[in-house]
């Protein structure tokens, strides 16, 4: 009787499982399904499969309603209030301006940006990464071009562990749209995570960390795809101007408001 009931017991656990199954059927459909068409569709909006717009990956209402960085810090690109002066330095950048003179960050990262960057970096989309080229490159139009482009270096053993490195990724496809020659960096050590870290904190873990392969001249570009409080790219400035480079700048896909740091 009891070998009996833990059959009858294990039978309807199972049916149960499979019942919830079949209840989110649907849903996985349809997740698998939009992906898919992301993928096979690149005349279609990255961000809900309209037409896109005059052959771009996206459509004009999903770009109006972008989280764009504005207005922003023109030397830090740290996001600021709605109605902010936008040629306004921020305080930190008054008490502590950092090693680079001027930052294009065009998007937030937040919401549907955030999306396709966590597609980018995680999933290694190659739909995502050019998407995030093309909206970069629409808010540099207007920029004098850089006598070269860097990318933020992973060190080896980060970069076999992610399999690949995304700031490099997208200089490489930038550069040459751009006509920028690229130039290279070395991370010189393995720095532990920047998560948790404060700005001063990040500053000391990437203290001396980058090294700039070649001698530099004129005005430098340096690529990231996300900036968070720009330690990393103010450490990677100063090795441009130990390099011989007169003027930095950084670029970036998007920028983390300073409200999502912690």
């Amino acid at each position: 009787m009891t070998k009996m009931a833990g059959q009858a017991t294990a039978k309807r656990r199972r049916e149960s499982v499979t019942g919830q199954g079949w209840r989110h059927w649907p849903r996985l459909a349809l997740s698998g399904l939009d992906g898919g068409l992301r993928r096979l569709l690149p005349g279609r909006c990255a961000f809900c499969l309209a037409p896109g717009e005059a052959g771009q990956p996206w459509c004009q209402a999903c770009f109006e309603t972008l989280p764009w960085n504005l207005p922003a810090c023109p030397r830090c690109g740290e996001p600021q209030p709605s109605g902010s002066l936008e040629a306004r330095l921020c305080g930190h950048c008054l008490a502590h301006p950092p090693s680079f003179d001027r930052t294009w960050a065009p998007l937030r990262y937040q919401d549907e940006v955030a999306s396709l960057m966590q597609r980018f970096k995680f999933q290694a989309s190659p739909r995502a990464g050019s998407v995030l080229v093309a909206l970069l490159e629409t808010r540099l139009t207007d920029v004098p071009r850089p006598d070269a482009l860097i990318a933020v270096p992973l060190h080896p053993n980060r970069a076999r562990q992610r399999g690949f490195n995304q700031a490099e990724w997208l200089a490489r496809r930038l550069a040459p749209r751009l006509g920028v020659p690229l130039r290279l960096a070395r991370r010189l050590c393995d720095t532990p995570s920047q998560r948790g870290l404060d700005r001063s904190e990040r500053r000391r873990n990437l203290k001396d960390g980058f090294e700039v392969v070649d001698p530099l001249s004129g005005r430098v570009a340096l690529l990231d795809d996300v900036m968070t409080t720009g330690a990393t790219l103010d450490a990677l400035a100063r090795a441009c101007r130990r390099a011989g480079a007169e003027a930095v700048e950084a670029w970036a896909v998007a920028r983390t408001p300073f409200s999502q740091l912690w």
